[in-house]
This record gives C-alpha cells, sequence and structure tokens, in this order.
C-alpha cells in the first residue's frame, strides 16, 4: 500500500479508507465479525478508519474502540458530528455547545483520548462559522484533536471558512469529505480545486455511485441486496442506470472489475487523497482489496469522460447534502404579489 499525505497535516494515510458506516445495527450487527473485518482492512496495510457518532447510533464507534485496542497508534482514526444523536433540539449541529459534548461521547465509545481528524458531518447554516471553527481549534489546543475538516461543504463555504480563519487567527480546516464518483463528478468543478488551493486533504465518500457501480443493479432488473431494503431512489435513476450500462462493458474491455474500475477512476483525481470503501461483510472487503494495485490509462478516462463529462452530475444520490436554496422553496421565491415586472 502507498501512502499519501494527508493535505498539508504530515499525516500520511492510505488511499483506500476503512469506512466504517455499516458495522453496527445499520449493516453488520456481528461485532465480532465487523472486528474481524477490521483488522483484516488493517492487516492489509489501510491504515485510515473513518467513522461518525450517528453510525447505528454509536454502535459503530464502539466497535472501532474494541476493534482498535493495541493497534491504536499505528491507525489515523476519524470519526465525525453534527447530526442529530437524540430528540433534545441541542443534541446536533456545530455549535461549541454540541460539538464539546459530541467528542466526549465519541472519545468515551471508542476508549481513546484523541481523534486525528474530526470532521463536521454536513453544513450547519444556523450556526456562523467562526462559532464552530473556534470550538474545534479550542479542542484541537487541547490535544483531543488532530486535525478537522468538513464533509459535503460547498467550495463557497470552504473559502468564507479559511478567511475566517485567518481573519480571526483560528486553525484551518485541513480536509474535506466529498462525494464522489464516475456518477457523481460535480466536485471536479469547484471543491476539489478549491481543496487544492488551500492544501487540504480530500477524503471522498460512496466511490462505488452509493453501490451502483458494484454492477448489481441493472437496468430493468430487481437486485435483492441489502442496500435495497431502504428504499433509496438513486438506485432506480434511470440515468443512472445508462451510465452503469456502458461502464460494464468498459470494465470487460479493460480486463477489471467494475469496482476496482470505480475506484482506480476517483484515485486518479490529483485532488483526492483517499477514497471510503464501506465493506459489510468479509467478502465485499475481499473485493475491494484485491483492486488495490488497479490503474486505469489515460485512454480508458478519455472513454469514462465521454460516458460522464468532467464536472457532472447523473442524478442525485440520495444521502448527498442540498443546500437549504434548494431544499426550501421559499428561499426560491418571491412573495406572490412582489413576483411581476411592474
Amino acid at each position: 500500500m502507498r501512502y499519501r499525505s494527508l493535505g498539508r497535516t504530515g499525516i500520511n494515510v492510505s488511499p483506500y479508507a476503512l469506512g466504517a458506516m455499516m458495522f453496527g445495527a445499520l449493516g453488520n450487527p456481528d461485532h465480532d465479525e465487523s472486528i474481524r473485518i477490521i483488522h483484516k482492512a488493517l492487516d492489509a496495510g489501510i491504515n485510515f478508519v473513518d467513522t461518525a457518532d450517528m453510525y447505528s447510533h454509536g454502535e459503530s464507534e464502539e466497535i472501532l474502540g474494541k476493534a482498535l485496542r493495541g493497534r491504536r497508534a499505528d491507525v489515523v482514526l476519524a470519526t465525525k458530528a453534527r447530526m442529530p444523536m437524540s430528540d433534545e433540539p441541542n443534541h446536533q449541529g456545530a455549535s461549541r455547545r454540541w460539538l464539546m459534548r459530541a467528542l466526549e461521547d465519541s472519545l468515551r465509545r471508542m476508549g481513546t483520548d484523541y481523534v486525528d481528524l474530526y470532521q463536521i458531518h454536513r453544513p450547519d447554516p444556523d450556526t456562523d462559522i467562526e462559532e464552530t471553527l473556534s470550538a474545534l481549534t479550542d479542542l484541537q489546543r487541547a490535544g483531543k484533536i488532530r486535525a478537522f475538516g468538513t464533509s459535503s461543504l460547498p467550495a463557497s463555504e470552504i473559502v468564507r471558512a479559511h478567511w475566517v480563519s485567518e481573519r480571526r487567527g483560528l486553525a484551518r480546516l485541513r480536509t474535506e469529505q466529498p462525494v464522489y464518483s464516475i456518477l457523481n463528478r460535480g466536485i471536479e468543478r469547484e471543491v476539489l480545486p478549491v481543496a487544492q488551493e488551500f492544501g487540504m486533504g480530500t477524503l471522498v465518500w460512496s466511490p462505488l455511485g452509493g453501490g451502483m457501480l458494484t454492477g448489481r443493479y441493472r437496468k430493468g432488473e430487481q437486485a435483492a441486496t441489502h442496500r435495497s431494503r431502504y428504499g433509496f431512489q438513486h438506485l432506480k435513476d434511470d440515468q443512472r442506470l445508462d451510465v452503469v450500462e456502458q461502464l460494464i462493458p468498459l470494465a470487460d474491455e479493460v480486463g477489471l472489475p467494475l469496482t476496482h474500475l470505480a475506484m482506480a477512476f476517483v484515485l486518479t483525481h490529483p485532488g483526492v487523497t483517499s477514497a471510503l470503501i464501506g465493506p459489510r461483510t468479509m467478502e465485499q472487503l475481499d473485493d475491494l482489496l484485491a483492486g488495490v494495485e488497479a490503474a486505469v490509462g489515460d485512454d480508458v478516462l478519455d472513454q469514462i469522460d465521454k460516458i460522464v463529462p468532467p464536472g457532472t452530475d447523473v442524478g442525485t444520490l440520495d444521502m448527498a447534502y442540498q443546500p437549504p436554496a434548494v431544499l426550501v422553496s421559499t428561499l426560491r421565491r418571491r412573495p406572490h404579489g412582489e413576483r411581476s415586472a411592474a
């Protein structure tokens, strides 16, 4: 396994990062099997592990805590906070009040006194970015986190966060975790170039397109998978399925499984540090590990560019962040009486 620098943090991480979302009730409730999967990933050279407090309501962090006993010092451990952890209105968000509590809870569940990377799971429009950066800076100075970053933050907000940090003397965002795959290339326009400009590491999630680039979802066929039980609409998107039907013969031509082609594609971009894999079973991990040496040439990348043009998204991934300006209709519509030009 070759290692890459996580932005300008000086921390070296594996290009494959182990995502722990599937460990626990949401995916694999068998703690012992999940631990074996984690250990096999570490033994294969993966040293970057990412989880979040919300994954199976903390169970994922608890499983990681068990798995990393005796190996913690060799692992770059990342977790996230922001999403609701109870019905209490203040048990969520990116406020100082919640982040201080959320980190302590995560540290307790994982049995460690620090995390290497602490991330804001999604943007929080209700909290001033200075409030969030100030709290994260204090946590870093206290030695409880080594670096901090964001997930799904738009490029304009990344720029604003760096401006606030410089103006207020606060520590800077060091990483961003956006969605990126052959099917979702929108971040190539601004997010990746901005992250590169600021020397940020980029940990991309859903490189398999929310499961669609496994080849198990085909047009006109019903897939009986763990993911299909949740009713994700992106799995039924005809546009995305049409692209998959074009990618499968391309992967065959290259002599790679579609999963390996998908992983090799995202790791080719110079702005991508690591790509998250989220195996639920040992079989899924073995399949992905078999592709660590896969690389694609410019001719293959050119063909992918023709199927999905650079900087474009094919449909919308269900779990992808949508800003309030898109979700809230009143932010796009003037009051009825003010809509005419005269």
